[in-house]
């Protein structure tokens, strides 16, 4: 073998099979999840009116933010999708956060 340390064979069978964390690969250090903010007893509530709690759901452009940044379930997520939409549709809040006339 040679002594160039790119070269050895066991330098190599380590990268290959993994980190020496028992081949994990560097994703132990995941967190779990937290519970869903809008779950009561199994339901969700979620109240289309209640403008302050949606706002914090949409982004500054006006989108609605995923499941993976808020930690809602997927079907509170449904819910509070169409939650936004209706008070989009009843003017409580905007479509985007300033309207832009041809940029």
């Amino acid at each position: 073998m040679s002594d160039n340390p790119r070269f050895n064979r066991r330098n190599q069978d380590d990268a290959i099979d993994g980190m020496e964390d028992g081949g994990r690969g560097g994703y132990g250090n995941r967190r779990s999840r937290t519970a869903c903010p809008f779950l009561k007893d199994g339901k969700c509530q979620i109240d289309y009116k209640d403008v302050e709690t949606l706002r914090r759901y949409i982004t500054e452009e006006g989108k609605i933010r995923p499941r993976r940044q808020t930690n809602v379930c997927s079907k509170c997520q449904r819910a509070l999708a169409l939650a936004v939409k209706r008070a989009r549709h009843l003017a409580l809040l905007p479509h985007a956060s300033q309207h832009t006339y041809g940029d």
